[in-house]
């Protein structure tokens, strides 16, 4: 098979270049994830997408397509996911912070993307140093969640297609669609987890509340920090939270205005180690943790309790 019918309707340049449907972007992704088409044609897809970017309609049926080839997990109910593809390169990779501060509130955390990347600092490699679990399968999620515990996967375990097309922007120098439709996934069986989204483009951030409006999701939406699910420590940026794609303004918070006057204690250097014993600092209650990340984790924490409360419900109608 081959898919340069649809590389011809999406490569004609950012002006020229025409969307596909749902079912043309499902069966797009299909053919790319499974191997059917050459490293050419996966190439041509990477950068002509990289130039017009991502539909509404081709977002969901990319991330179906994904859903479709991902382990799937089964929560006892909802939880948060922190969908982590782009590490730290300035400043120390917070993300495995926020895990915990929300496992202590009883909240089931997981983790997912790149296990390696050799030009910034990983969350897994955070997750390392400061000994929490990495899981191998499904089995070791509901292990670590029974435990209270923020577990970390790695794409090549949660969905090993994605992970390769992921792999192509060590080839091309690029990140591709496949990264977008990384932080919008949500392998649990119900899909109905709380789902912490970040941009880094504000172009993206409209298409990204368009496309969760629509899929009626559970989510926060934020400027992450270098791409990281996380809010900057210096500076609170705006959070958005929807609840069955509804914005819920109640329950979001508004971005920090005005001049900076007291700036967060981070560490010197950013590497794993550094940042672990950072992190093991704030959890111990030796540090404070910075007031941006404590307001998101407040934010996540009461959206995720009435959330589970509405699931209470619906389960004891």
């Amino acid at each position: 098979m081959s898919i340069a019918s649809y590389i011809k309707e999406i490569g004609r340049g950012k002006e020229g270049a025409r969307s596909l449907s749902s079912e043309q972007s499902h069966d797009l992704m299909s053919q790319v994830l499974d191997g059917r088409v050459s490293d050419l044609e996966i190439g041509a897809f990477a950068m002509a997408m990289r130039i017009k970017g991502e539909s509404i309609d081709e977002l969901s049926g990319f991330l179906k397509a994904v859903r479709e080839r991902s382990l799937t997990l089964i929560p006892a109910g909802p939880a948060v996911i922190l969908p982590s593809y782009n590490g730290a390169r300035r400043l120390p990779n917070l993300t495995a912070l926020l895990a915990l501060l929300l496992a202590q509130n009883g909240i089931p955390v997981l983790v997912h993307g790149a296990s390696r990347d050799p030009s910034r600092v990983t969350t897994a490699a955070v997750f390392h140093d400061l000994g929490l679990p990495t899981a191998l399968d499904a089995a070791d999620v509901s292990h670590a969640w029974a435990r209270r515990e923020p577990v970390f996967i790695a794409t090549e375990t949660l969905c090993p297609a994605l992970a390769r097309l992921l792999d192509v922007r060590w080839v091309i120098g690029l990140r591709n669609a496949g990264h977008t439709v990384a932080k919008l996934l949500d392998p649990t069986s119900e899909a109905q987890a709380f789902r912490v989204v970040n941009h880094t483009h504000p172009e993206y951030g409209e298409v990204l509340t368009s496309f969760l409006q629509r899929d009626q999701a559970n989510a926060m939406l934020l400027r992450g920090t270098e791409g990281e699910p996380v809010a900057d420590p210096r500076r609170l940026p705006r959070l958005d939270v929807f609840l069955h794609g509804q914005l819920r303004a109640e329950l979001s918070a508004p971005a920090q205005e005005g001049v900076l006057t007291e700036l967060p204690v981070l560490p010197r250097t950013i590497d794993a180690a550094t940042t672990a014993v950072y992190i093991q600092s704030v959890i111990s209650g030796e540090k404070p943790a910075p007031g941006p990340l404590a307001r998101q984790a407040e934010c996540i924490a009461t959206a995720w309790h009435k959330l589970t409360g509405e699931t209470a419900c619906e389960r004891s109608a």
